[in-house]
C-alpha cells in the first residue's frame, strides 16, 4: 500500500513558494515565446499570473494513436486523465479535482475548439469531439483565472488546430495495434492568396480488450482562414463527428475484476449495451484590429447532437435514452492596450458570452437490446447563459524598484435550466416541467512579481459556481423510507456549488534550456454536489455542506545536451468532504428493495481523485529535436498514480490500487526526395502492470471499476508529399 503524504503542510509551502527561490541566481534569458490565454487575455506563457501549460502537436503525435484527450494530457500537472477504454462514456478528465464525479463525458472544466466552445451552457462537454490529428497545440489553464470562463471552469482546455503552410501539402498517416485497433487519416493543408485551409478526416475502428467493448468513429475537421482585409481576419470552422457504434461493456464489481477484467459488466451482453452519436457543427471567428490599441473578436456558431444509448437493467430487460439536441451560439470581445500619465501599461478586455443548448430527451423500454413498447419519457430540457466578463493587467515597472503586474477580472453570469414534460399528466406521471436560474458574480484579483528576467512570483485568488448539468437535474427522489425511488422529473431544488480559489506559484528558468514551474492551491467549495440515489441506471443528486481541495504542482523540463532532453511533472492533492451529508443506497431486489442512508463523514477523500500522480519522460533523438529533425529518435514515459476511492463512503471495497506504468516509443523520420516518410512503434504498460484504469463514481451496484490495458502495442507510418 503506498503511503499517504499528507497535505496539512501546505500553508508553509505558500511561503516557500513565494520566498525560497528568490535568491536563485541565473544569467540566462528566457526562451520561452509562446502566447497562451492567460484568463481573457493573450499574454507570454512565462509571464502569465496563472499556471497554463502547453502540449505542441509533437507530443501529442507522440504521446499515442491521437485518438483520445486522456493521452497528451497525462503529462499536465493538476489534470487527471483517465481513459476508460471504453468509448460508450469518453475519457475520464478532471482538474484539481473539477469533474471526477462525471459518469460520462466531461463535466465540471470548460473544453474550447478553435475558439468555440465545445461545453454547453448547463457544464457538460464531450471529449471525443476534439480531432487530436490536426491539432497544433493543447492549452490548460488552472487556478482562480479560469473562473472568468463562466459556470464549471474548475479548469479550461483549448484545443488548435494547425495553420496552412504556404507549399500544399497532403499528410496519410496509417496506425495499427493490439485488440483490433485500427486508425486512418487522410490531411490536406494549402493556401492561396490570402486563403488558407487544413482539411483533416479520419476514421478509428477497435475491437476492443474486453467483451461488448468495440467501437467505430468517423471525423472530419475543417479549418478555413482567409485575410479579408490588412487587419480583418476571418477563420470558418466545420467539425463532423460520427459514432455509429460504440458497445458498453459497463464496470466490473470487484468480484468480477479479479475473476477476469475482460468480462463485460452484468447484464451487458443480455441488452446489448451501446451507444450510437452523431454530431455536427459550423462556427465562425471574427478578429479585427482597429489600431495597434484595440481590437475586435466575434465568435458565432450553430450545431447538433444525436444520442442514443441503450442501457442494462435486468437479465431480461433494459432501457433506452435519446437526446435530439440543437446548440448554438455568440461572443463578442474587445481588447485593447492603453498608457496611464505615470507610464504605466494596462492590457484590457470586456466581452460577453451567450450560448443555448435545447434537446428532446425521449426513453423506453428495450428487449434483447432494441426498443419495445411504448415512449415511457418525452421532454424537451433547455440550458442557456447570458454572461459579461472583464480582465486588466495592470503592468508597473518602477513599483518597488521591481516590475509588477496587477490582475483583475470578473464575470457575472446567468444560467437558465428548463425542463418541459411532453407525456400525457396521469396520476402515476405528474408533469415533470420546471425551471430554475442560477446567477453569480466570479470575482479574480492577482499578482506578479517580475523579480527578474528568469524569475517570476504570481499569487491569485477567486471565486467561481457550477451549476447542476441536465442529466443531474433530470432525476429526482420521490416517496420516503422503502417506497423512494427515483423517477425522471425534474429537479429544481439543487443549489449551485461556490467555490472559493487561491494560488501561488512560482516560473523559473534557471538556464536557457531549463523550467520550472511549481504551485500550491487551496479550493474551499460549499454546496458541493454529489449523489444522493442510483436505481437502475438513473442517479439523483443533491448538495453536500463544503468539500476542501489543496495540493502542489510542479513541473520541470529541460534539454540535457544536444540529443537528450527530459520532463517531469508531479501533483500532490488532497481532496476530502469538509462536512458530512447523508446518502442513500439500495440493496435488496427490485421487487422488495432496502433503501438504507448512509452519513458520509467529514474527512473522507472525494471519489476518483488520487492524492500523488507523476510523469517522467526522458526523449533522445539522432539529430535534434525540432519538426524538421530526420533520423531515428525514442522516448520513455512513466506514469504513477496513488490508490483512490471510487465512492463517497471510502469502503475497502471501492479502493482502487495505485500502480505504475512505463510507456516506450520509437520512431524515424527519412526524406525522399520532396516527400517525407515517418514510421514509429510503441509499447504501452511495458511491464504489463494490472491495474483500474478508470471508476465509475458512486455506481448504484458497486461496478465502480473499467480495467485498464495490459501490455499492448502500436505501430503506424505517415507520408507527406509536396504538391
Amino acid at each position: 500500500m503506498r503511503q499517504h503524504i499528507p497535505c496539512r503542510l501546505l500553508p508553509l509551502s505558500w511561503s516557500l513558494l513565494t520566498v525560497g527561490l528568490l535568491g536563485a541566481a541565473a544569467h540566462a534569458q528566457s526562451t520561452d515565446e509562446v502566447t497562451v490565454q492567460s484568463g481573457r487575455l493573450a499574454q507570454k506563457q512565462f509571464d502569465a499570473p496563472a499556471s497554463v501549460r502547453v502540449i505542441d502537436g509533437e507530443s501529442i503525435r507522440n504521446a499515442g494513436a491521437q485518438v483520445n484527450l486522456s493521452e497528451a494530457l497525462a503529462q499536465v500537472p493538476g489534470v487527471v486523465a483517465l481513459n476508460r477504454n471504453n468509448y460508450a462514456q469518453d475519457v475520464q478528465i478532471s482538474i484539481r479535482g473539477f469533474g471526477s464525479r462525471s459518469a460520462f463525458g466531461l463535466r465540471g472544466i470548460r473544453l474550447i475548439t478553435d475558439g468555440i466552445p465545445a461545453t454547453t451552457p448547463d457544464g457538460q462537454g464531450q471529449a471525443s469531439t476534439v480531432s487530436l490529428t490536426s491539432a497544433e497545440r493543447i492549452e490548460v489553464l488552472t487556478g482562480p483565472l479560469a473562473q472568468l470562463y463562466g459556470n464549471s471552469a474548475g479548469g479550461v482546455i483549448q484545443t488548435f488546430t494547425r495553420e496552412a503552410g504556404d507549399q500544399p501539402q497532403l499528410d496519410v498517416s496509417t496506425t495499427l495495434g493490439s485488440y483490433g485497433l485500427r486508425r486512418h487519416d487522410v490531411q490536406f493543408s494549402g493556401r492561396t492568396g490570402s486563403v488558407g485551409i487544413v482539411a483533416d478526416y479520419s476514421t478509428f475502428d477497435i475491437d476492443g480488450y474486453r467483451k461488448n467493448s468495440a467501437a467505430q468513429r468517423k471525423q472530419f475537421n475543417g479549418v478555413l482562414t482567409t485575410q479579408l482585409q490588412d487587419d480583418t481576419k476571418l477563420k470558418l470552422v466545420a467539425n463532423m463527428f460520427d459514432m455509429p457504434m460504440a458497445q458498453d461493456p459497463l464496470g466490473l464489481t470487484a468480484a468480477q475484476l479479479k475473476a477476469d477484467p475482460r468480462l463485460e459488466g452484468t447484464n451487458a451482453l443480455a441488452n446489448r449495451t451501446r451507444k450510437v452519436v452523431s454530431q455536427n457543427q459550423l462556427g465562425a471567428v471574427l478578429e479585427h484590429r482597429f489600431s495597434d490599441a484595440l481590437r475586435l473578436q466575434a465568435r458565432a456558431y450553430t450545431g447538433t447532437r444525436d444520442n442514443l444509448q441503450y442501457q442494462a437493467s435486468s437479465p431480461t430487460a433494459g432501457t433506452w435514452v435519446g437526446l435530439a439536441r440543437e446548440f448554438k451560439g455568440l461572443g463578442l470581445q474587445l481588447g485593447g492596450k492603453a498608457r496611464t500619465d505615470a507610464g504605466d501599461k494596462i492590457d484590457w478586455v470586456v466581452g460577453l458570452d451567450a450560448d443555448q443548448s435545447g434537446e428532446q430527451r425521449q426513453g423506453g423500454a428495450t428487449a434483447a437490446g432494441e426498443k419495445t413498447g411504448a415512449i415511457t419519457r418525452n421532454e424537451y430540457n433547455e440550458a442557456s447563459n447570458r454572461d459579461l466578463f472583464a480582465q486588466l493587467n495592470w503592468h508597473l515597472p518602477n513599483l518597488s524598484g521591481s516590475p509588477w503586474t496587477l490582475t483583475a477580472g470578473v464575470r457575472r453570469s446567468s444560467v437558465d435550466l428548463k425542463s418541459r414534460d411532453d407525456m400525457p399528466v396521469t396520476a402515476n406521471d405528474p408533469n415533470g416541467s420546471g425551471l430554475v436560474n442560477y446567477a453569480a458574480t466570479s470575482p479574480v484579483l492577482g499578482a506578479t512579481w517580475h523579480a527578474s528576467e528568469q524569475l517570476n512570483v504570481y499569487a491569485n485568488w477567486g471565486r467561481g459556481f457550477e451549476t447542476p448539468t441536465l442529466a443531474e437535474a433530470a432525476y429526482a427522489v420521490t416517496g420516503a423510507g422503502n417506497t423512494r425511488s427515483v423517477v425522471g422529473q425534474f429537479n429544481p431544488n439543487m443549489l449551485a456549488s461556490q467555490s472559493q480559489h487561491k494560488e501561488v506559484g512560482v516560473k523559473w528558468t534557471p538556464a536557457r534550456d531549463m523550467r520550472f514551474d511549481a504551485a500550491v492551491f487551496h479550493i474551499q467549495t460549499d454546496r458541493e454536489i454529489v449523489t444522493a440515489l442510483s436505481d437502475a441506471g438513473k442517479t439523483a443528486y443533491t448538495n453536500a455542506a463544503q468539500t476542501l481541495r489543496q495540493g502542489v504542482e510542479l513541473a520541470w523540463h529541460a534539454k540535457l545536451a544536444d540529443h537528450w532532453r527530459a520532463q517531469l511533472s508531479a501533483t500532490w492533492l488532497e481532496a476530502t468532504y469538509d462536512s458530512a451529508f447523508t446518502s442513500t443506497a439500495k440493496t435488496g431486489t427490485s421487487q422488495a428493495p432496502i433503501y438504507k442512508d448512509k452519513t458520509v463523514p467529514a474527512g473522507n477523500r472525494m471519489p476518483g481523485i488520487p492524492d500523488q500522480q507523476m510523469f517522467a519522460s526522458l526523449q533522445w533523438a539522432q539529430q535534434g529535436f525540432g519538426v524538421k529533425s530526420l533520423g531515428l529518435s525514442a522516448s520513455a514515459d512513466w506514469v504513477s498514480r496513488s490508490a483512490m476511492w471510487a465512492s463517497d463512503m471510502n469502503e475497502a471495497v471501492s479502493r482502487v490500487a495505485g500502480y505504475d506504468l512505463v510507456n516506450l516509443r520509437v520512431r524515424h523520420r527519412s526524406q525522399w526526395g520532396s516527400v517525407r516518410l515517418e514510421a514509429w512503434a510503441g509499447v504501452d504498460n511495458l511491464m504489463d502492470r494490472q491495474y483500474v484504469g478508470s471508476v465509475i463514481v458512486n455506481q448504484a451496484t458497486t461496478q465502480y471499476f473499467e480495467p485498464g490495458l495490459p501490455h499492448n502495442w502500436m505501430t503506424g507510418i505517415k507520408v507527406s508529399v509536396p504538391l
